[in-house]
């Protein structure tokens, strides 16, 4: 096989988290009198960490002031409680996982998603896999696009980034793909469009999960 590993995003590669990430923010945003945002607002608010959300779904004339960190720690704290309401593996995802585990093939994840938040919907909504490293936004590491963590995986499976495919949903994981030298895939069916994804350079694109294995195992 070409790839030893695959390194896939979480949010809206793996798992569909959209509808419970909105409704934690909506909550924080209501409980202040603010204004509320469509589920699908959220497509193009998540992807860049937690504070870069926050930041995106406060009104413009608050992204400047303490509300930002009051009101990341009150997502932190709403989003603790209804992470799970909602949020399900995408259909296919399971039996790709399956198929690439029975082949060998090593699996990780890389989130910006805050790195309790990244294992807690893991070991919860993908119990049966094992994802090593399993990696989330963590302090004093930069956040993707920035291709340190993703090095770092390499580095941990002891394998070249030329190994390893890189599966994400959004412009942030194809750049961060590139950056660190490892083949960049977007697929279709997370948050954000195929124009993204080939403006920062993805290599292909896939609608469904399984057209993902011809890729992995090209000779």
């Amino acid at each position: 096989m070409r790839y030893q590993a695959v390194l896939f995003d979480l949010d809206g590669t793996l798992l569909d988290t959209l509808e419970d990430l909105a409704t934690a923010a909506n909550r924080v945003l209501a409980a202040r009198g603010l204004p509320v945002h469509p589920v699908a607002a959220f497509r193009t608010f998540v992807g860049d960490g937690l504070p870069t959300l926050v930041e995106r779904m406060l009104p413009a004339h608050l992204r400047a002031t303490a509300m930002v960190a009051e009101a990341v720690a009150a997502f932190a704290e709403e989003y603790g409680r209804n992470w799970h309401e909602r949020s399900a593996p995408y259909p296919g995802i399971e039996a790709l996982l399956d198929q690439l585990t029975v082949a060998g093939v090593r699996l990780s994840i890389l989130s910006n998603k805050p790195d309790s938040f990244t294992r807690l919907c893991v070991h919860h909504l993908l119990p049966r896999f094992h994802f090593d490293p399993l990696l989330g936004q963590r302090s004093g590491v930069p956040k993707k696009p920035d291709p340190a963590a993703a090095l770092e995986i390499a580095r941990l499976l002891d394998l070249r980034p030329a190994e390893i495919l890189y599966v994400g949903d959004s412009g942030v994981d194809m750049r961060t793909a590139r950056a660190a030298g490892m083949e960049p895939v977007g697929v279709l069916w997370g948050f954000r469009d195929a124009a993204e994804l080939q403006q920062a350079g993805a290599h292909r694109l896939v609608a469904r999960p399984e057209e993902l294995l011809p890729i992995v195992f090209s000779p």
